[in-house]
């Protein structure tokens, strides 16, 4: 189930740095999103949690989560890249982690690896010199 947090964002501009030319200093088109991640009425209190701690790189000290864009030229651009951002980084870090699995080694695989070693003992004792009284 993903979810959709779209109409939760709060949206601000500023200017853009970058290419642009004169128009850059006059257009207002980078965008940051911000979502208030307690505040939602969008997930429960235990999604909550997950979000807060996946993410807390991303969640700022008053506890929103802060995502920018200005990668477009246009703000209706930045906008639509900065829900995106927002609702997949939400969607990740919802998505529950498999648990691992501890396999055993098989007993084959075990009786292989004391014969590969009596080998190499056999191998290595055959290496050393004779002493007297040993042949």
């Amino acid at each position: 189930m993903k979810i959709d947090i779209t109409p939760e964002i709060i949206f601000q501009t500023a200017r853009s740095g970058g290419k642009g030319g004169q128009n850059v200093n006059k257009v207002e088109t980078m965008v940051e999103g911000r979502w208030a991640v307690a505040a939602s009425q969008l997930i429960t209190d235990a999604q909550k949690e997950l979000v807060l701690q996946r993410l807390a790189n991303r969640i700022t000290a008053e506890g929103y989560l802060l995502v920018k864009s200005q990668a477009e030229r246009s703000q209706l651009g930045n906008k639509e890249d900065v829900v995106r951002k927002m609702n997949e980084l939400v969607n990740l870090a919802l998505v529950k982690k498999k648990v691992r699995i501890a396999t055993k080694t098989p007993k084959a695989i075990k009786e292989r690896i004391l014969e590969n070693k009596k080998q190499k003992s056999f191998i290595k004792e055959n290496r050393r010199r004779l002493r007297p009284g040993e042949f």
